[in-house]
């Protein structure tokens, strides 16, 4: 029987979760035992779980389970060193040359273990068989209204610490009520420049704008053909917002730069990268060397005062609607997580582990070998 140890997620402010009560007892209708970790902080209670037929087990156990246990997951474990021997579901940000990469990956090889990261399972056609993005477009952009708001209410403060909304409908309820707000003062909606705007990120984002009552024309959608002949772009300085939802896969020119931002047309006061590339070296927003927080939302970029300038990078933005972006994540990710019984034949997985070799081959040599 194969067992599925959903721990409890160890992240800060983390409220979402791999697995809902649905798709648990999905999976356990299918034959899986499912072992949830108790967790205070996670947006379903314990015995919602525990209605759905899973079996409650004490909070961070994960490493003292049997080794045949997957451990399922969303965000990356603590940074810690000791080697890991379970087969890891979860997004382990340390395939793309991230800031510690290779302490982070080499945890596995030398326990013995797998990881099977989220962020790179793909169907046939190469697209991603679940994600948050729509939902971290939709956060991320809702954050960015409520700055623009803030700055022009008190740039000389720092924006309050935000807290995940129970429901969408509260969360909508408070952006309106703060884009009235910062249209009394400047008189005007914000310019929103959105790019990625075709992808799932992208499209929160707009919606978000959308719902909350900015003007369609307010709303500048570019994706790859128009940012085709590289950056910098006048277009993003001219505007109060800008949300970057790009998946970054290889090096580009930078959207904007020192140059570009002392432009005297230059109106933008709010970065949101929802790509959150912080510690890539393409970021191609390179304006910024750290994330904020749901505490300290916004981060001043020096030198910007007329009008000041901030950056939102908020690496778990779904989390501010917890509830909705778990429900739609772990019910695209219920078909893969299906076929974990027979992960060596289905293509999902296979793919997955056969990426995980690959970049273990990448780390020095004694960083991939098994400890004893």
């Amino acid at each position: 029987m194969t067992v599925l140890h959903l721990r409890s997620e160890q992240k800060p402010l983390e409220h979402r979760s791999a697995l809902t009560p649905t798709t648990a007892k999905a999976l356990i209708d299918a034959g899986y035992t499912v072992n949830v970790e108790r967790s205070p902080i996670r947006i379903f209670d314990d015995a919602e779980f525990a209605d759905a037929g899973c079996t409650l087990v004490d909070e961070y156990s994960y490493p003292t389970v049997p080794k045949d246990h997957i451990i399922i997951g969303l965000k990356e474990l603590p940074e810690e060193s000791f080697p890991l021997p379970h087969t890891h579901v979860q997004f382990a940000h340390c395939y793309k040359n991230q800031g510690g990469w290779q302490d982070v990956l080499s945890r596995f090889p030398r326990g013995g273990g797998t990881l099977l990261d989220l962020e790179f399972l793909t169907d046939k056609t190469g697209r991603r068989v679940a994600a948050f993005g729509y939902h971290a477009g939709y956060a991320g952009a809702a954050l960015a209204v409520a700055a623009w708001s803030h700055q022009l209410a008190d740039p000389t403060k720092s924006m309050p610490s935000v807290k995940p909304y129970a429901n969408q409908d509260l969360l909508l309820d408070d952006i309106r009520g703060r884009l009235a707000e910062g249209e009394k003062i400047a008189g005007r909606k914000p310019r929103v420049l959105v790019i990625g705007a075709l992808g799932r990120c992208g499209r929160g984002a707009v919606d978000l704008c959308k719902q909350a009552g900015i003007p369609e024309e307010n709303i500048l959608k570019w994706d790859m053909a128009e940012t085709a002949k590289g950056g910098p772009f006048t277009e993003i300085v001219e505007s109060d917002i800008f949300v970057n939802c790009i998946y970054l896969s290889d090096p580009i020119p930078p959207f904007l730069n020192a140059e570009s931002l002392s432009s005297p047309n230059r109106k933008l006061s709010v970065v949101c990268d929802v790509s959150c590339d912080t510690t890539n070296p393409h970021n191609p927003i390179p304006i910024y060397t750290e994330n904020s927080t749901f505490t300290n939302p916004i981060l001043p970029v020096e030198g910007y005062k007329e009008p000041p300038l901030s950056v939102i990078s908020i690496d778990h933005l779904p989390s501010l609607l917890p509830r909705e972006a778990s429900e739609a994540f772990s019910s695209a990710l219920l078909p893969s997580m299906l076929q974990l019984k027979e992960r060596k034949e289905a293509r999902v997985w296979q793919q997955a582990e056969e990426l995980f070799q690959k970049h273990v081959q990448r780390l020095p040599e004694g960083m991939r070998q098994r400890e004893m």
